[in-house]
Order: C-alpha cells, then sequence, then structure tokens
C-alpha cells in the first residue's frame, strides 16, 4: 500500500516503513506527525483519488531527526561589469519515518475490533424487575 502526499508545497510518494526527507517540521525529534492532505491511496486491490484529497486517510509518521542538508554554491556573475558574488545555503530538513497509512476502512475494522474487545470483557448483567403487589 502506498500514499501521495502533500506537504510543504511538494508532493511525496510514501509507503509504511519509509524514511522520507520533508522540509524543516515544527515538531520534536520522537514525535508523532500526521499528514491529512492525501492526494491518492493505492492498495493492490484498488486507487482512491482525492479531489482535491481524499477524505478519512490519514498518513502517521514519527520524526527521527532535523538536520541540514550538503552546501550548494550560489554564484552571481555579470560579464565585463567586474560583478561576482558567492553565497552558500544549506537547506534545513525533518527526517521522517513513515508508520501507518489509515484509511476509512482500517477505520471501521479498528472500532469493530475494540467494540468486540469492549463487549467481551464487560460480562452480561441482570436487570433487576420489580413488581408491584397489588392490595
Amino acid at each position: 500500500m502506498y500514499a501521495i502526499i502533500e506537504s510543504c508545497g511538494r508532493q511525496y510518494k510514501v509507503a509504511e516503513g519509509d524514511v522520507v526527507f520533508f522540509e524543516k517540521l515544527e515538531a520534536e525529534e520522537g514525535k508523532k506527525v500526521t499528514f491529512d492532505k492525501v492526494v491518492l491511496v493505492s492498495d493492490d486491490k484498488k486507487v482512491e483519488v482525492g479531489a482535491p484529497y481524499v477524505k478519512g486517510v490519514k498518513v502517521e509518521g514519527k520524526v527521527v531527526s532535523h538536520g541540514k542538508a550538503k552546501k550548494i554554491l550560489v554564484y552571481k556573475y555579470k560579464a565585463k561589469k567586474n560583478y561576482r558574488r558567492t553565497q552558500g545555503h544549506r537547506q534545513p530538513y525533518t527526517k521522517v519515518e513513515i508508520t501507518n497509512i489509515k484509511t476509512a476502512a482500517a477505520k471501521a475494522e479498528e472500532k469493530a475490533e475494540t467494540a468486540t474487545k469492549t463487549a467481551s470483557a464487560k460480562p452480561a448483567t441482570k436487570k433487576a424487575t420489580t413488581t408491584k403487589k397489588e392490595a
């Protein structure tokens, strides 16, 4: 199963267990993040495409680390004017491990499982009935 999500102004193809580098996200290391802007979800059986997003689908991940990418050099130059400028840039990123893709069907299954667990955990109680005696 994979999904295409929209984050940081870009679209990313993700699957469970993938490690993805996003532009800097405001989340602490070790915390969970949820991406609800899911453009497409595909499993072995069917493909769901959103307009613009698929409803009821969320992608969950865990922030592994924050960092900076390799330095790139930006060089400005104008011919015959003795104008040259060099500037470096390191883009900050957030490394996220995708843990789960939750679809509406998966949510329904989870609710059914929790309902059966709670039903089996609670013993059946008999209601006490009172009858009025007529005099």
